[in-house]
């Protein structure tokens, strides 16, 4: 693989037209399997792929969480040489290089900036927005893989590629988990011991609530899955929402969600001090 960490670099090993398709893995690094399994698609979906590693600032709203946040590199670039080829790219910039200018754009997302991570994290995704469409216009790509585990992230990306007309094609790839269920996150290596080996409940009362449905209101869903998970000393649900896709309009009663659409249970918990988010199909 071919490891770069400017734009010019870039550009020149992305090179060729016939280095087409490519497809584009953007990560923040710390890499787990749910990152390799995303590059593993690529690869196998492309001619080039190309991983690139950049702690973004801009969508962090807790400076003591960017300065926490896991960095890992070498092992990164190790994890990544077991499957990317030789014409394979990992782009890793600076700062300096993603913003050799401050970044005053401001984008609109209807809803989908409004609910859920957005009133927990202000400014998250116009952050996000910010890098991912610098990433784009450097890379080129023409199909770019996100994890689902980040539901509403991949909305907004989704709505970003539809307001700027590219032809950039999003593929959402499935929530890779440990075997307790708890889902994948480079956050997970910040749990202390005590509180990793009960995180699994997260999981397990989203995927018990996921099969409540049927019988119950979603007002009781809530009360169960939020007193489920309090019961684990140091775990704190921010939010559970039972959201549809396209909107990310949260459902206040059964009899109001639209048999047409589908809908996914979305959570947020503080476990100690580390903050996990998980989400569910939710079956109608």
């Amino acid at each position: 693989m071919i490891v770069v960490n400017s734009v010019k670099d870039l550009r020149e090993a992305l090179g060729a037209e016939k280095r087409r398709p490519v497809g584009f893995v953007p990560t923040m690094g710390a890499l787990h399997e749910g990152h390799i399994s995303l590059a593993e698609r690529a690869v196998s979906e492309n001619k080039t792929a190309v991983v690139s590693i950049y702690v973004n600032p801009t969508q962090f709203n807790d400076k003591n969480d960017l300065k926490n946040y896991p960095r890992t590199l070498d092992e990164d670039l190790d994890l990544l040489r077991q499957v990317l080829r030789k014409q394979d790219i990992v782009f890793t910039p600076a700062d300096r290089e993603m913003y050799p200018d401050e970044d005053k754009r401001v984008f609109s997302f209807g809803n989908l900036d409004k609910v859920m991570e957005a009133v927990q994290r202000p400014g998250h995704f116009n952050g996000v927005a910010q890098v991912v469409s610098k990433l784009f216009d450097m890379v080129e790509p023409d199909t770019a893989y996100f994890g689902l585990k980040d539901f509403q992230q991949v909305a907004v990306i989704k709505e970003l590629v539809r307001q700027t007309g590219s032809n950039i094609s999003i593929v959402a790839c499935p929530i890779i988990r440990e075997p307790d269920g708890l889902a994948l996150s480079s956050r997970n290596r910040l749990l202390e011991p005590d509180i990793r080996k009960e995180a699994g409940i997260i999981f397990s009362a989203i995927s018990e609530a996921a099969g409540m449905i049927k019988d119950h209101d979603i007002g009781h869903i809530a009360s169960f899955v939020k007193s489920t998970i309090e019961m684990k000393k140091d775990f704190s649900v921010e939010y559970f929402e039972i959201v549809d896709e396209i909107e990310l309009q949260p459902a206040t009663r059964k009899e109001l969600m639209d048999r047409g659409r589908s809908y996914f249970g979305c959570i947020a918990v503080r476990a100690g001090k580390v903050r996990l988010i998980d989400n569910i199909a939710f079956p109608l």
